[in-house]
């Protein structure tokens, strides 16, 4: 997978998100972004939940596709990203999938993030 092109549209994998699947904390919350919606590609369910802040963090997380179906993620797009404190910032972006042979669903959302000993983690967000 080190060279196979990364599911948030950056570079290899292994140079853009891999790192941070890894356990490289991400540097900034636009990446921390953009590692979470591949991971979701990915379906690497224990990095979205330790990336999670644990006051808004699931139980737990199903990523299995609906039987017989197919989610298949097919891009996302970074729309802002700003700091709105020392330690917390917001992202909006636009991912795009699909499940099976269904139509491609827009998900278009503003995400809120914190900073906390050094690493960022995802706390909500609402549709714009």
């Amino acid at each position: 997978m080190s060279r196979d092109p990364c599911p948030c549209g950056g570079d290899r994998y292994a140079a853009c998100c891999g790192p941070f699947h890894a356990g490289t904390p991400a540097p900034d919350a636009a990446r921390l972004m953009r590692s979470r919606y591949s991971a979701y590609a990915l379906k690497l369910g224990d990095y979205l939940l330790a990336t999670w802040h644990p006051a808004h963090r699931p139980a737990q997380l199903d990523l299995a596709d609906p039987p017989g179906q197919r989610t298949t993620w097919l891009g996302l797009a970074v729309k802002a990203h700003r700091d709105t404190g020392p330690d917390t910032a917001e992202v909006e972006f636009v991912a795009r999938y699909r499940i099976g042979g269904g139509k491609a669903v827009r998900m278009h959302e503003r995400s809120r993030f914190v900073r906390e000993d050094g690493r960022w983690f995802y706390l909500d967000g609402a549709t714009p």
